[in-house]
């Protein structure tokens, strides 16, 4: 197997990959955004976070918080979450304009809900809170900001507290009881879910599909993810009750997620609190999040629960210092072994060098310096392959009316003159899972995203000029010409006009990815070159 092959296989098995996820999969249901009338129970049992299955949103004041990272926007309503836009990420289609993460609108809903129930007096996410003013700043020498909303009803005071922290995208959502009657208050249960529609998010680049749904991941379950479709059948399993990890839903570079290992790893659900993992649908929404069973509140006296919601980007530094084992939201697949390892040295190479770009092409070095041997091996057995050319068109005539003789005399010359049939295409097989482990880790860095090289102003996006795709695609083609053609004609003509057909998709991926393939496949005509001009000579010679 010749690195073209190796290249076209490759291509093939992404292209294959890429078409199945995109056209042929099974597909997730269209939501209907479309708001329901509200019903207010809300009750507790058979793991579920509220019975009610109300998507409406009722209409109340509107309180907005601008941080260093967040512009967000806080309901009176049930003291929702309902609007989350990222600072420092721009919008796909305008960079200038913040991302929002959550949010409500004519297409998507995406919020943050939650509320207390086992007793009326509770504030569920219908009630009403009071606010002392409808705008909070973080000021430049505040670390911390605090917004409050409050419920009282017949001697219960709640207090719903916001606590968002300079350089963190973990906001702590907490509730404070204060038990002001005679009787204790047993049987309180907090809920914390995040409902969202099903729809991926816009601006997803054609033919590269990723995971959008819920995830969870506990110490003992381990990192998991759930379709939609398995959600909405009521078709799956996890854990009853955990004090570790987190759960919430991914999508390509960003991510909400309500974290039972808070700041300092210091873990919520424990001295007498338990939690439960829930996903349900909400009508015709998506939920997943957590369930929170609160020890007895005495008479006279408070008790304060809270839990971070993480709202950010997928980053690596962010996720790492954010929470235990976060990183793994960045979902490598099978060839994880092989691109968490590789994106970490992404991260240190662009650390030194400060360019995303650069950071690609000097990874990619490494790699292939790395795998040269491999390489090399495999490029010295297809040379002595082609050697044994003339004589096996001898044997094939010899004997073209017995394949079984053929087929004995051609096992006899390998033996005769040492040469491995497959000693070729292993060594370039074993180097498949680390391509494509390193494709999975530019797939899906948001450090990409938006990310400038020469006159490309967004790694992410495909190459605006398609000069890239092009380069790419005259790469492939004379690379068919290191090796001499096959002897059938139209296999010939075939093995030229492939690379060229197969590069076409490039015109449509990230530049990013782009930018590796031709940074790859370079520096493998490169080395295919001089192995069969250099090494193979020094061999005839020495003979």
């Amino acid at each position: 197997m010749d690195s073209r092959r190796l290249a076209l296989f490759i291509v093939l098995s992404l292209g294959l990959m890429l078409v199945w996820e995109k056209f042929i999969a099974p597909g997730q249901p269209t939501p209907n955004v479309s708001q329901p009338s509200s019903t207010n129970s809300a009750t507790v049992g058979n793991n579920q976070i509220v019975a009610d299955n109300s998507t409406s949103l009722n209409a109340g004041s509107n309180i907005t918080v601008t941080t260093d990272l967040f512009q967000a926007n806080i309901s009176t309503v049930g003291g929702d979450l309902r609007g989350v836009d990222l600072l420092n990420h721009g919008k796909q289609d305008n960079p200038k304009e913040p991302y929002p993460l959550l949010m409500k609108d004519d297409k998507h809903l995406f919020i943050a809900q939650t509320g207390l129930v086992g007793e009326s007096s509770l504030p569920a996410h219908t009630a009403v809170f009071a606010s002392a003013k409808p705008n909070y700043i973080l000021a430049p020498n505040q670390k911390t900001l605090s917004v409050d909303l409050t419920y009282t009803q017949n001697g219960i005071n709640v207090i719903k507290r916001y606590t968002f922290t300079r350089g963190s995208y973990a906001i702590v959502i907490s509730y404070q009881v204060a038990n002001n009657t005679a009787n204790p208050l047993a049987g309180v249960s907090a809920y914390w879910r995040l409902l969202r529609d099903e729809e991926a998010p816009d601006g997803e680049t054609r033919f590269v599909h990723t995971f959008t749904g819920p995830a969870y991941f506990t110490n003992e379950a381990k990192f998991n993810t759930i379709k939609f479709s398995n959600l909405a059948k009521n078709d799956m399993s996890y854990p009853e009750a955990v004090n570790n990890g987190w759960v919430g839903f991914i999508q390509h570079y960003f991510a909400a997620l309500w974290l039972l290992n808070g700041y300092n790893q210091d873990q919520v659900c424990t001295n007498g609190v338990s939690c439960r993992l829930n996903f349900k649908p909400v009508g015709n929404l998506a939920s997943a999040g957590i369930l929170t069973d609160l020890p007895v509140i005495k008479p006279n006296t408070t008790y304060t629960v809270g839990v971070p919601l993480f709202v950010g980007p997928q980053d690596y530094k962010v996720l790492a210092s954010t929470a235990p084992k976060l990183e793994l939201i960045k979902d490598y697949g099978w060839v994880y072994i092989f691109a968490t390892p590789l994106f970490w040295l992404l991260v240190k190479i662009f650390d030194f060098v400060k360019n995303w770009g650069v950071a690609i092409i000097l990874l990619t070095l490494v790699v292939k310096a790395v795998l040269y041997p491999l390489t090399r091996a495999g490029y010295i057995s297809m040379a002595k392959m082609k050697a044994l050319g003339p004589k096996m068109e001898a044997l094939k005539v010899q004997y073209k009316d017995d394949k079984v003789k053929l087929q004995q005399a051609i096992m006899g010359l390998y033996r005769s003159e040492k040469v491995n049939p497959i000693g070729g295409c292993l060594p370039m097989l074993m180097q498949i899972p680390v391509f494509i482990g390193l494709y999975w880790a530019l797939l899906s860095s948001v450090e990409l995203r938006q990310a400038k090289f020469l006159w490309i102003n967004d790694l992410s996006l495909p190459d605006p000029y398609y000069i890239l795709p092009v380069i790419l695609a005259a790469t492939m083609f004379l690379q068919t010409f290191l090796n001499p053609p096959p002897s059938d004609p139209v296999q010939a003509k075939m093995m030229k006009i492939m690379p060229v057909a197969f590069s076409i998709m490039f015109f449509f991926f990230p530049a990013g990815l782009v930018l590796y393939w031709l940074v790859n496949n370079t520096l493998s005509m490169a080395q295919q070159w001089y192995v069969n001009n250099h090494v193979t000579l020094r061999r005839k010679d020495r003979v």
